[in-house]
């Protein structure tokens, strides 16, 4: 939900070729814009993050799934010199640093960055000096910029998952309250705190009126008790904002979403991740019959088209229908 980072040390033996793929997928996607390449290069830093051994080779590299002819090419440079002359090349374009720099900035997209620099921003002092163009999201972004770019201990979210899951049962206890992401995979550290959010009573097929202000009695809530300290957007089922500890910690991205009871599992397993692995059960699901995604499982037709949601009662249901291994959070991390 928030800024790609690059994957954590955090058990990586090839961490020094994830970084600079990461930064390549990041040039890809902010100034050429080329969201193949983009994905290509994210692809290859996560099947490098969870390979078990250092790479030593580019040929070595190429047997892994994801890492084609130009990446190995890539991971051989770097390992005879050192370095990669198109990074080299990319940080000396001043204009290439500017945009990767203001995308930084949570709310801060490409064409936003790609304007600001068009009009002489380059620096955040320069864009803190220019607010009048950023929208309340973007502000918000900036002010918290450096706090925003730290990693969350695992011990930290624990004690905010505790906070939320109190305050909100006060609410009713029927709630159910999850975080997902890195967290849930059982990581260190996460670069946010993305939370799912569900009810018994609130389903895909009895979605009314009252159902409209339940988010935002759960963010007053939380606004109320002091954890929640900025909003970046609220509607009906999903919430952008930022949330604080303690005074003496930084203030942390915290994203909620408020799902149907029916779509719950799909969401949870959609939201848990890794994107690499939620890849592989997509398409593994699709040579079964089925489609998934954040919402639904549901069965394709002989024409293609999908049928009606299958019933899922849990994450392993999931598994079970289109019959794929099942695979606990931690071991999700590809």
């Amino acid at each position: 939900m928030s800024k790609r980072k690059a994957p954590s040390h955090e058990n990586n033996l090839n961490y020094d070729f994830c970084e600079f793929l990461t930064e390549l997928a990041e040039y890809e996607k902010n100034v050429s814009r080329n969201m193949y390449k983009y994905k290509a290069y994210s692809k290859a830093a996560a099947t490098l993050a969870s390979h078990p051994t250092r790479i030593k080779s580019g040929n070595e590299a190429k047997a892994l799934p994801g890492i084609g002819e130009k990446i190995f090419k890539k991971i051989d440079e770097f390992l005879q010199t050192g370095k990669l002359q198109k990074l080299e090349n990319i940080h000396q374009d001043k204009t290439s640093q500017a945009i990767n720099l203001l995308t930084r900035v949570s709310g801060i997209g490409p064409a936003k960055a790609q304007k600001l620099v068009d009009s002489g921003i380059k620096t955040l002092d320069q864009l803190s000096k220019h607010q009048n163009l950023l929208s309340h999201h973007q502000i918000v972004g900036l002010k918290y910029f450096d706090d925003f770019e730290k990693k969350i201990p695992r011990t930290e979210i624990e004690e905010i998952e505790k906070i939320l899951k109190e305050e909100i049962s006060k609410l009713d206890s029927r709630y159910t309250i999850t975080i997902c992401g890195s967290y849930r995979r059982g990581k260190s550290e996460s670069g946010d705190i993305d939370t799912l959010i569900t009810h018994p009573d609130y389903t895909s097929d009895k979605i009314n009126k009252k159902h409209k202000f339940v988010l935002q009695i759960i963010v007053d809530r939380l606004k109320d008790c002091g954890m929640i300290t900025e909003t970046l957007s609220l509607g009906d089922t999903k919430f952008m904002g930022a949330c604080k500890l303690k005074p003496a910690l930084p203030t942390r991205r915290l994203d909620i979403r408020f799902q149907p009871y029916d779509q719950y599992f799909c969401s949870l397993l959609y939201f848990t991740g890794s994107d690499i692995f939620n890849q592989q059960m997509r398409a593994h699901a699709l040579e079964n019959g089925f489609t998934l995604n954040e919402y639904t499982l549901r069965p394709l037709g002989t024409t293609g088209v999908p049928g009606e949601a299958v019933e899922i009662t849990s994450e392993k249901d999931i598994f079970d229908i289109i019959d794929y291994p099942y695979k606990k959070p931690v071991d999700r991390n590809i």
